[in-house]
């Protein structure tokens, strides 16, 4: 499974590029994106407050991933958008690379990763990457990439697809939270 493709049904029918990308848009429409990611951090960190972190690490089913498990991966996928952006603007045109995020996992160990940690790196670098967009001019918004699994986007549409991104993981700790926790 490679960069974020999620899977869209019980039978585990992995979705296209196409479908992940409509699915990320429909999330941030008529929103600003990159208030959503600067928000994304304290809704993280709010969601999290006082659950125990043996809670965070627990899986929801076989094979899917623990709430600590999806904060190390925003953090690496911040990674991986902060040296997108900059490739754009520093060579528009430039081709991007997907990753696998199932390795990513294995190499990051997100398994035993401390929550904590892995959230205040989220924040640090999602931190870094707003301080840069907010210097960006409107001709650097509109550098490009060409990304191998979805195609050409602008420096604005990857801001867009990561406001999604944050999204769609916000609603997944929503979801195993609403499983772990026991109800009052």
């Amino acid at each position: 499974m490679r960069d974020n493709i999620e899977m869209t049904n019980a039978k585990a029918e992995p979705e296209t590029a196409e479908q992940y990308k409509a699915r990320l848009a429909a999330y941030v429409d008529g929103k600003d994106p990159i208030e959503i990611q600067r928000q994304t951090p304290a809704i993280l960190a709010h969601l999290i407050e006082g659950v125990s972190p043996e809670k965070l690490k627990q899986s929801p089913a076989p094979g899917k991933w623990s709430i600590s498990s999806i904060l190390a991966h925003l953090a690496d996928d911040e990674i991986a958008s902060g040296w997108r952006y900059r490739q754009m603007v520093e060579n528009s045109g430039v081709t991007l690379s997907s990753f696998d995020q199932d390795e990513w996992a294995r190499l990051g160990d997100y398994g035993s990763s401390d929550p904590g940690e892995a959230l205040e790196m989220f924040r640090l670098l999602r931190a870094a990457n707003l301080r840069m967009l907010a210097r960006l001019t409107a001709e650097e918004w509109q550098c490009f990439g060409i990304h191998s699994e979805r195609g050409k986007m602008t420096v604005k549409d990857l801001a867009s697809q990561m406001a999604g991104h944050d999204v769609n993981h916000i609603e997944q700790v929503r979801q195993i939270l609403a499983v772990t926790e026991p109800r009052a």
